[in-house]
């Protein structure tokens, strides 16, 4: 890999996602700079020197940039920063692996729908507003802004009656006020798949089977645990693979990550929510982990230089993880105020737990807002077999305790259970 020591990156966004940049970035002795809007977001604790530049402060970011001889600028994990991300790094003439219109495109839901439809990629079937006026949906649907994040503004609706607070949550929460208006794929099954792409040849690194909470306690928009490789990957492989590849190429798209979200119903998969960026989790550290390969290095060398290291090449088969089984773990929270945590040092110690990174601390106050915000943590562990794993996620409800001052454990609201990681192989 090419020196980089010396070298200045600026980091866009301090959540605990960009940490591996960081921690790479010190690793390659390359200097750190960390913006957000935060005064001690977890990134700033650990950089060379932090900004209180927010990432939507283009022309701030910019006269910085060229007053301190900043050599390359990153994202890669949040939607909100990809498009500020692309313009800066225009203005400033530094490499960027997306463009503003693919940026637009992968965040976009209607504009990512359109993509799919024209490369034969399936999209959940949806309904527009003169659809709902007219009475022509068929319920249940789920509404949403185009370009919400983290289950925000979302509602599903199983009768006419609901849809004009549904609306109007939604619009509340979308930049521009559009909305989608889909079917509900509520009983499908969940899964992921994420693509990396290097000078045009795209490598599967990921594919997920995910498990969202319990709907009777209005969980169920939020994501409870992951699991990789997901028990359908052969058939991605078989039936969707060479369509998505034939979008990112016809999108144009060289270099970098690309995420997409979708169901799995009988045989095929139906996309709706895309990334022009890594997931918001953790799980590039697993890959590492079995691979050798650290994802947020090699983005780091071409937000540097423009180019991967000569003769870059990932595993064909990257995403079946030699056998392994990766899983990301989100606990949640029942709402209150935290007076005492313990177990998590014991916790965190056990070989096969690659991650745990908390969102909450003893003396803060737990909202009921049911959505991202109600998770405590991310856990992200290994294990060779599905019991392997089974047994590190039920010890974490059994030795972590997070307890309310009415001498609750909040972990236990809502506690996965092992018994719904089903495999058919």
């Amino acid at each position: 890999m090419e020196t980089l020591k010396g070298k200045k990156l600026l980091i866009f966004g301090g959540a605990n996602q960009h940490l591996k940049f960081v921690e790479a970035a010190k690793e390659l002795g390359v200097y750190t700079i960390v913006t957000d809007y935060l005064p001690d977001s977890p990134c700033k604790k650990i950089c060379d020197e932090s900004l209180m530049l927010n990432i939507t402060d283009i022309q701030g970011i910019v006269a910085y940039c060229k007053d301190n001889q900043v050599d390359g600028v990153i994202a890669g994990f949040l939607d909100p920063c990809q498009m500020p991300y692309a313009q800066i790094c225009k203005e400033l003439g530094v490499p960027c692996y997306g463009t503003p219109e693919q940026f637009f495109k992968f965040t976009n839901k209607i504009a990512f729908k359109k993509l799919c439809r024209k490369n034969g990629v399936n999209v959940i079937p949806d309904y527009t507003e003169e659809d709902y006026y007219a009475g022509r949906i068929k319920y249940p649907v789920f509404v949403k802004p185009v370009d919400s994040r983290g289950s925000r503004g979302q509602t599903v609706c199983s009768s006419q009656e609901e849809m004009d607070a549904a609306i109007r949550f939604a619009k509340e929460q979308s930049s521009n006020g559009d909305i989608l208006i889909e079917q509900y794929m509520g009983e499908c099954e969940e899964v992921q798949i994420t693509n990396f792409v290097i000078d045009g040849k795209v490598y599967l690194e990921r594919t997920v089977d995910s498990y969202r909470g319990d709907a009777n306690k209005k969980l169920q928009k939020v994501v409870s645990c992951s699991i990789s490789p997901s028990k359908y990957t052969d058939v991605y492989l078989e039936n969707c693979h060479t369509a998505v590849c034939r979008m990112i190429e016809d999108l144009g798209i060289k270099n970098g990550p690309v995420f997409m979200q979708g169901f799995y119903k009988e045989g095929q998969f139906y996309f709706f929510d895309p990334g022009l960026r890594f997931p918001g989790v953790e799980f590039e550290r697993i890959y590492k982990k079995v691979w050798g390969i650290d994802m947020a290095a090699l983005l780091i060398q071409y937000a540097l230089t423009g180019k991967f290291p000569e003769n870059t090449l990932l595993p064909e088969d990257g995403a079946k993880l030699k056998g392994n089984i990766g899983v990301v773990l989100f606990p949640v929270l029942e709402g209150g105020r935290i007076t005492t945590i313990s177990g998590l040092d014991e916790y965190r110690s056990k070989p096969s737990i690659v991650s745990c990174l908390t969102r909450y601390e003893e003396g803060d106050e737990v909202g009921w807002t049911y959505d991202v915000n109600q998770r405590y943590a991310e856990v992200d562990l290994m294990g060779s077999n599905i019991s392997e794993v089974s047994e590190l996620i039920d010890s974490f409800y059994n030795e972590v305790e997070v307890i309310s001052k009415e001498g609750r454990n909040m972990l236990l609201f809502d506690r996965f259970h092992v018994e719904r990681l089903t495999r058919n192989n």
